[in-house]
Parts: structure tokens; C-alpha cells; sequence
């Protein structure tokens, strides 16, 4: 035991010691330099400090919470909640260091396997691969429903409409697949304002909540506890507030999967995920703890379409509330914009190793823009596939979508814990936890599956058709198509990430 541990040590050590060629670690990993590296360690920090997006999470959320726990929850609960997804993240980025791939979680989690690693990888993947997309569509589900608020505050005779949502929605993504058609440069130039303009803008609405309003809640009221769920106990009216931190804090694997195009990958992908975590923690702290003493009318707030708008709007006045709520807009088309490329390059790895129909053609890449432009343009359809239920119900785009968060933790959990059932024999990249790698990884993986568990339980009482939880039938339905097609067809031809030869034969094959 103590052999293993000296060893495992000694290869922590020498990993520390040399930051690999980000070419030589791919072709290493038997793959060919497809994807131009144009991403700094910056720009890759952005990608998911973007899609966490602190505006959009807490301005589409924070009603629910006012419900569930009321501020206790939403201050305390995102106190406790971002630790614990910043454990995720740390163990997320350990891997990440170790297999910096454009295929991320299902990449690591064959190559973490000791047994059935196609399988493994294949579940992985089409996890990680539904779960951004409910995510692509849920945020410009989102930002069209903010643009609606929006209009009809600057035009009371406007009424939204569930088709008018759908068609915006539409717009909203197609535009942002326009974008990232281009080049890799203008998604990372994109990708720099969003940061900025993330932090600008909550200086600017903090500043103002802090500033205007005539009277603020006391201190003690960030203790104050509300339960509207419906349900008796409040025990589980305050853990399903939690939900609200969650909801927020998806999509920091994207830092992972722009791995082939981050300069340094080894050390600057792992680093992004945990610092985009991190600021995201303190930054949306400070946001919530403002739209929490900013509250009037509790009542008021809570039942209102919008309770963020409805704080801005009390607080600070028409004219003012309409140019903030300019600003969370903003935030959430970059947001969908990241969502969805990183969602793209989940599809032309995945496609790369042929574990997709149609793999050849999805996984190519434009020689003028040098980016996956079809994988793109599948990302848009797929979304846009996701959106149209909301034409007649809400109800089943919100039991589409509902996958999302729960597809993609549980997709963060596989390599995690595969990498914890390999115990020394893991093999750590540049960027490392060293002996906190077992226990902060086993934290992650039970965290992930309590999470997991209360986002998949009934959320309003009474449960009636609008009010049920359609969570678990949508994660069931991906998960039996996915295990039909496994064993109909995909564990004969599917095994895995695949190596397309030695690293002298695959850097041959690179793109130039």
C-alpha cells in the first residue's frame, strides 16, 4: 500500500514538473490537431464563467427560491451549494488536466474505465450530450421570456404568447449558431465582452439596488424562511430552494471541452473551471444578497411573473428597472451563445470516435473557418427540436428541458468517480489535487447524486398535469433509448474513444 502511495506521488511530482506540448498530449491521446488553439487561458475561463452566468441563473431562478426557504435558502443555501459544486468542479479539473479532449467526460470516462469502456464512455456521452442541449434551449427559452417582459413594459398593449416565446426562442438560437459558424477568434472575442460584460453589469445593478431605493430589509432578514411549495414541511420546502444554486452553476465543463483549442490546456482548462466556479460563488453571492434586501413587498414580489423585475422595478423605478433588465437580457444571449459552443464541440469529438449517426460527416471541420461548422448547425436543430413542444404546452418543453441539469451533473459524476475506483493507479495531468483528489472526489460524487435526486422530486404541491415534476420521465426516456441503442447495435461497433495511431502517425494527419 505504501508502495502504491510512494508511486502515485512520485508521478503527482514529475506531472507537476513539465507542462506537455498541448500537440504532443493530443497526439498522445491518438488524435490528430483538428481545431485551431486561439483560446488563451482567459478565454477559456470565460467559456464557463459565461455559461454559469450568474445573471441569467439567478434573474430565471430566484423566484422559485422566494418560495422554497425564502432568503435563508437563497443566501445560505448558495453559500453551502457553491462549495460543494466548486468540489465538483476541482475534481472535474483534475481529469480535465490529465485528458484535455474536445470529448471531455466521455473521453475520460472510457479511458477511466478498468471494464466495459465503450459502455461506460457511450452513457457518458449522450448525458453530457442531451444535457447541453436542453441547456441551449432553456437559456434562450429564457432570454425570450426576459425580451417579452421587457416589451411589455415598454409597450403595455403588448401580451406575450407561448407561440410568440417558441418563435423568439428560434430566432435567439439561430442567431447564435450564426456566430459560432465563424471563426474560433470571434467566439473568443465574444466570449472576452460577455465577461466583462457579466461583471459591469453587476457592479452597475448591485450599485443601484444598494444606492436608489429609499428603504432596504434589516439585517436579520436574510433569515427570514418561506415555504410556498405546498408541502408541509418546510425541511423539504428549504432543500428544494437549493435547486436555485444548482440550476445556476451547469455548464463549467465547457472549459473542458475547449480543450484542443485552449493554448496550455493541461494547466489552463482545469484552472478555468475552478476559477469561473469560483468567481460565479462571490459574484452571484453579492447579486442575491442585493435582490434580498431590495425586497418591498414580499408577497408582491414573490407572486409576481417576474420577482427580480418586480424588486428593480419597486425599487428603483420604470425608466431605470427597463435599462437594467437591457443588461440580463445581454447576459443571457452570451450565455446561450457559450452553452452552445461547447455543446458543439461535445458533438464533433463524440462524432470523431463514431459513437453519433452520421459521425463522418458531423465531426468534419471547415478549412476556411476551421471550426466544426456542421456539428454547429446540428447543435441549432436539436434545440430548436427541443423548443418546439413549448408551441402547445409549456408544461412538456419544461419536461424536455428539465434534463438538462440532471443530464449533465450525472455525466459530471461518471469520470469522477471512475477516476476514484482507480485509486493510484490514476495517473494525474500538470494540474492536480494530490492526497485531497479521494476525498473531495467522493464529496463531489455524493453531492451529485443528492442533487440529482431533489431535482427529479415533486417541486409544488398540489401535483396535478402543470404542477408534476417531469424530470425522472424525461432522464428515463434518454436513458432507455440510449440503452436500446447500446445493446441493439452500438456496443458492436462502438468501444470507446478511439486512437487513430501511433502520436508520429497522428501528427501527420494534422490540419496545418
Amino acid at each position: 500500500m505504501s508502495e502504491r502511495m510512494s508511486t502515485a506521488r512520485a508521478r503527482a511530482r514529475g506531472a507537476d514538473a513539465v507542462v506537455l506540448d498541448d500537440d504532443a498530449t493530443l497526439h498522445a491521446m491518438g488524435y490528430p490537431r483538428k481545431l485551431t488553439r486561439r483560446f488563451k487561458a482567459f478565454d477559456n475561463f470565460a467559456i464557463s464563467f459565461t455559461i454559469i452566468n450568474i445573471l441569467s441563473g439567478i434573474f430565471s431562478s430566484f423566484g422559485f427560491g422566494l418560495n422554497a426557504g425564502g432568503p435563508r435558502i437563497l443566501v445560505f443555501g448558495w453559500i453551502g451549494v457553491s462549495v460543494m459544486v466548486l468540489l465538483i468542479g476541482a475534481a472535474m479539473a483534475e481529469v480535465a488536466s490529465a485528458y484535455p479532449t474536445s470529448g471531455a467526460l466521455y473521453f475520460s470516462a472510457g479511458k477511466l474505465a478498468k471494464r466495459h469502456k465503450g459502455a461506460w464512455s457511450w452513457f457518458t456521452g449522450w448525458l453530457n450530450f442531451v444535457g447541453q442541449i436542453g441547456g441551449t434551449a432553456a437559456t434562450g427559452y429564457a432570454a425570450a421570456t426576459f425580451i417579452q417582459v421587457f416589451v411589455e413594459l415598454q409597450w403595455p398593449s403588448y401580451h406575450p404568447t407561448a407561440h410568440q416565446t417558441v418563435l423568439i426562442t428560434a430566432l435567439i438560437i439561430v442567431l447564435q449558431g450564426l456566430a459560432n459558424t465563424f471563426t474560433v477568434q470571434l467566439v473568443a472575442i465574444l466570449n472576452r465582452i460577455s465577461v466583462w460584460w457579466l461583471l459591469i453589469g453587476l457592479v452597475v445593478i448591485v450599485g443601484a439596488l444598494i444606492v436608489i431605493p429609499d428603504q432596504h430589509q434589516s439585517a436579520s432578514f436574510v433569515t427570514h424562511f418561506e415555504n410556498n411549495t405546498g408541502f408541509t414541511s418546510g425541511l423539504y420546502g428549504g432543500m428544494l430552494g437549493l435547486l436555485v444554486t444548482s440550476w445556476t452553476f451547469t455548464g463549467f465543463d465547457g472549459s473542458f471541452h475547449m480543450s484542443e483549442e485552449t493554448v496550455q490546456a493541461t494547466v489552463s482548462a482545469p484552472k478555468g473551471i475552478t476559477r469561473a466556479i469560483a468567481c460565479s460563488a462571490v459574484a452571484g453571492l453579492v447579486l442575491m444578497l442585493a435582490l434580498v434586501y431590495s425586497i418591498g413587498d414580499y408577497a408582491k414580489v414573490a407572486g409576481a411573473a417576474a420577482p427580480p423585475v418586480q424588486i428593480l422595478i419597486d425599487g428603483l423605478g420604470l425608466r431605470t428597472a427597463k435599462v437594467l433588465l437591457l443588461i440580463v437580457i445581454g447576459a443571457m444571449l452570451f450565455c446561450g451563445l457559450a452553452n452552445l459552443t461547447s455543446n458543439t464541440r461535445q458533438i464533433f469529438a463524440f462524432s470523431r470516435d463514431g459513437a453519433m449517426p452520421g459521425s463522418r460527416w458531423w465531426h468534419s471541420v471547415s478549412l476556411r473557418t476551421r471550426t466544426p461548422v456542421k456539428a454547429v448547425w446540428l447543435a441549432v436543430g436539436c434545440s430548436l427540436a427541443l423548443v418546439v413542444p413549448g408551441w402547445w404546452s409549456h408544461t412538456a418543453f419544461t419536461a424536455i428541458v428539465s434534463v438538462n441539469v440532471v443530464g449533465l451533473f450525472l455525466a459530471y459524476a461518471v469520470p469522477i468517480f471512475l477516476r476514484l475506483r482507480l485509486g493510484d493507479s490514476f495517473q494525474p495531468g500538470p494540474w492536480h489535487l494530490g492526497r485531497w483528489g479521494r476525498p473531495i472526489g467522493w464529496l463531489a460524487v455524493v453531492w451529485i447524486l443528492l442533487s440529482s435526486v431533489l431535482f427529479m422530486l415533486p417541486q409544488a404541491s398540489p401535483i396535478t398535469v402543470d404542477s408534476f415534476n417531469y424530470a425522472p420521465i424525461a432522464l428515463a426516456v434518454v436513458l432507455l433509448i440510449a440503452t436500446v441503442w447500446w445493446f441493439a447495435t452500438a456496443r458492436r461497433r462502438f468501444q470507446g474513444p478511439v486512437s487513430y495511431g501511433r502520436p508520429d502517425e497522428v501528427a501527420a494527419m494534422d490540419l496545418v
